[in-house]
């Protein structure tokens, strides 16, 4: 497994310092979440940050914009400024020589399953157009799976499926989102998985622990090829890192260098 961390857990740092602590703590891949100081309205076309990225050896993945953002917003002038503004995360991927970049599949506000199916198709319409936007550049779109709760898009394994299929994306599965669903191995047959996010929880609530602190059922990490240990706490995360690797070790999955 290449095994990587979210910047999250070092947020406001500047990018040459956290990219400074991946190589030193010995991780093989960072995910920008492209939030703050991050966002593609502050780094697009800064050189001078952009291409620091590919001074280090490690690769990189991003985490588009999510706050107040809705791909399958039944209000369309919401969902098509979603659509605009992962279309920006996707040039900011593409300046910083990310692999892909994650997505949220979206929510509704009501638990009535018309809605969700409406939300689906709205939801399929703009990855659609987000994977004919990537076709030029080396980033792909990758989808999240999302925790069990209704209004969630992307908790069942057959809506990914489905828009993998159907799109062309391709997909990024959370092990803590997994944790909080039932048939959690269904996930990792889905077609397309580009990546994993990795972090611990309850199975109940989405909390983003580190793991080993929840119920997580560690032989998930058989199916992880890439894994980004996606927490807000650099502790937490180096904590994580050990838990992880001392079991692949025991299980004899050794990390693909």
């Amino acid at each position: 497994m290449k095994l990587g961390f979210s910047l999250l857990s070092l947020f406001m740092k500047d990018v040459n310092e956290m990219l400074d602590i991946a190589v030193e703590k010995g991780f093989d891949s960072v995910e920008l979440l492209a939030e703050g100081p991050y966002r593609p309205d502050e780094m697009l076309g800064k050189k001078e940050i952009t291409e620091v990225f590919h001074s280090y050896d490690l690769d990189v993945y991003m985490h588009a914009v999510n706050v107040d953002i809705n791909l399958a917003s039944l209000n369309t002038g919401i969902r098509k400024e979603s659509v605009k503004q992962t279309k920006d995360c996707l040039d900011l991927a593409d300046e910083i020589g990310a692999i892909g970049i994650t997505a949220h599949p979206g929510k509704i506000g009501r638990p009535e399953k018309y809605l969700r199916d409406m939300a689906l198709e709205f939801l399929t319409e703009s990855t659609h157009e987000l994977v004919a936007y990537a076709e030029d550049k080396e980033a792909k779109i990758s989808i999240e799976n999302m925790p069990e709760r209704f209004s969630y898009l992307g908790n069942r394994a057959y809506e990914l499926e489905n828009l993998t299929n159907e799109t062309g994306c391709n997909i990024t599965i959370d092990l803590g989102h997994v944790n909080t669903c039932e048939d959690q191995l269904s996930f990792f047959k889905i077609p397309n998985i580009l990546y994993n996010h990795i972090n611990d929880n309850d199975g109940i609530k989405d909390k983003h622990q580190a793991v080993g602190d929840g119920t997580l059922d560690l032989n998930l990490l058989k199916h992880v090829k890439n894994g980004i240990i996606e927490l807000n706490n650099f502790d937490n995360v180096m904590k994580s890192k050990k838990v992880i690797e001392d079991f692949l070790s025991e299980n004899k999955w050794k990390k693909k260098k």
